[in-house]
């Protein structure tokens, strides 16, 4: 068992916590309960920063492969791929500096940043999730 057959499947957990913990963090907001969003942030910051050195270590040590898919399947594959991957790279520097606005006490700019944030970062996992299963699940690695 190597790094690069475990990894994946470390980070589409990572990712899934992730989605999970951010909305119950919303949850928690939207009924008033502050003390328990920010729980839930923090938990959820501190998830993807795991899933983020994870992620960097696979790609560091795994094989680089062609998707397998044919036909509609390849631009589809793709062009989920492609957001995923700039919506990530958007979404890590938003995500920590609308972390800071809030633990700054700058809830006004931490609010309206979290209405564009939250959004593409749960797109970003829910993605994320979604291209593990494509390429573990649907179109596996050979064995």
């Amino acid at each position: 068992m190597t790094t690069a057959s475990v990894l994946p499947h470390v980070n589409a957990v990572l990712n899934a916590l992730s989605t999970v913990l951010l909305v119950i963090a919303f949850a928690f907001i939207r009924s008033g309960n502050r003390e328990m969003h920010k729980k839930f942030m923090l938990a959820a910051i501190i998830v993807s920063a795991v899933f983020l050195a994870s992620y960097l270590a696979y790609h560091f040590t795994a094989p680089i492969f062609k998707f397998p898919g044919t036909g509609w399947t390849v631009p589809v594959y793709y062009a989920l791929l492609i957001s995923h991957v700039i919506l990530a790279t958007i979404a890590t520097p938003m995500i920590a500096v609308t972390a800071w606005h809030s633990l700054h006490g700058n809830f006004d700019r931490h609010r309206a940043l979290a209405r564009w944030t939250l959004p593409i970062w749960l797109y970003v996992t829910v993605t994320g999730v979604v291209i593990y299963a494509i390429l573990y699940h649907v179109y596996p690695p050979p064995a």
